[in-house]
């Protein structure tokens, strides 16, 4: 058997590329690197929208907590509108029933009065207390022997009397009347300045 020539088997085997050259071919082309530059300028203008973004969120809910508190007002000052906006009437309405409750007090005392005009006194009293009612106005009726309060109640005098103790209600002028837990006028009463006992010796 014949052995192939040398020139043959050089032939046969594939040519060996050039180290440097396949280096060269490995390292990234101008083309790649452009891509690598383009792709860090996305990757920047994405941190640049995603703080964009994260600011006008913030915005946005700031805005609706301003709304939410905006509308909250807005419902209060309606409702204060509706239940004091006829503070003036109604405190102007508080003599009609002084005059009233001491036109009946009166007829009351006096044998000779006709039981009709008290029964229509009473029946008007009844019905002016029912309209206060209606809008949220509350008698304030102390009584004597109740303990003067300064949030409810006003002094319009003092008196040492005797058996009594200071700071007690020892008579009412006129009554006074909340407009919705809001003090429209308070009930005028005299109050007894009476000292307090010295201890015994």
């Amino acid at each position: 058997m014949t052995e192939p020539k040398n020139d043959d088997v050089l032939d046969d085997i594939t040519e060996v590329e050039d180290p440097a050259k396949a280096l060269a071919d490995k390292s990234p082309s101008e083309e790649q690197i452009d891509d690598l530059a383009e792709y860090g300028e996305e990757d920047s203008e994405l941190d640049v929208l995603r703080a964009e973004r994260d600011h006008l969120k913030d915005r946005f809910m700031r805005t609706l907590a301003d709304a939410e508190n905006a509308r909250k007002r807005s419902a209060k000052e309606r409702r204060e509108a509706e239940q004091y906006g006829g503070s003036k009437l109604a405190y102007d309405m508080l003599p009609v029933y002084d005059n009233m409750k001491r036109a009946l007090e009166a007829a009351e005392a006096t044998p000779d009065s006709g039981t009709a005009l008290i029964e229509g006194v009473e029946l008007t009293m009844r019905e002016l207390l029912k309209v206060f009612t209606k809008h949220g106005i509350e008698r304030i009726a102390p009584e004597i022997g109740d303990q003067f309060d300064p949030k409810l109640h006003q002094a319009m005098f003092e008196d040492p009397m005797p058996d009594t103790v200071a700071g007690e209600i020892i008579q009412v002028a006129a009554e006074g009347f909340l407009l919705h837990e809001r003090l429209l006028r308070p009930a005028q009463v005299g109050v007894s300045s009476m000292p307090a006992e010295a201890p015994a010796d």
